[in-house]
């Protein structure tokens, strides 16, 4: 299988869909061809190079995987300038949220491309191992975003969470 890994364009997403020791897993132990676009895990701390030693290539679009590969892995929803090159029985693997996104789920329906979410990959014992620890990461980010909002560059009241000693609450 060719498996193809997208840089993410959704605003302030960092994440990438797999890191190079997955990629490696994927193209070392099964012998699949992984196909990783320029710069997808740079926001994540990854360099092409890390890619390359863990075995996948690199290609400069996103045209180019969407063409060439048989599942495409993003972390976040394809967007609309993504819709229309997802081919028909083409594996798009995801969080897709399509409870929350009614073209997204009319656009995937018409392409008839197979759409896992991880968000309902599931456990024999019901748990949820994708979406667990994101889940996990966005309760922590909730309280350094709410930190930042309270700072008086961000417009908040300049409080600082930890306090200062000696000043009143």
């Amino acid at each position: 299988m060719i498996v193809g890994i997208l840089k993410e364009i959704k605003a302030e997403e960092n994440r990438v869909s797999m890191t190079p020791a997955g990629v490696e897993v994927m193209a070392k132990t099964h012998g699949h061809t992984v196909l990783v676009e320029t710069g997808a895990g740079l926001g994540s701390g990854f360099e092409d190079a890390d890619y390359i030693q863990a075995g996948a290539q690199i290609v400069a679009t996103p045209q180019e995987i969407y063409q060439k590969a048989d599942m495409v892995m993003h972390v976040k929803e394809p967007l609309p300038s993504e819709y229309d090159v997802i081919r028909e029985g083409q594996i798009v693997f995801t969080y897709l949220h399509l409870a929350a996104n009614e073209e997204l789920t009319r656009v995937l329906m018409e392409r008839r491309s197979v759409n896992i979410a991880y968000e309902t990959i599931q456990k024999e014992d019901r748990s949820l191992p994708l979406l667990t620890p994101m889940s996990e990461v966005a309760g922590r980010m909730a309280i350094q975003q709410g930190a930042k909002y309270l700072e008086m560059a961000q417009g908040g009241h300049g409080v600082l969470l930890g306090g200062v000693p000696g000043v009143d609450p």
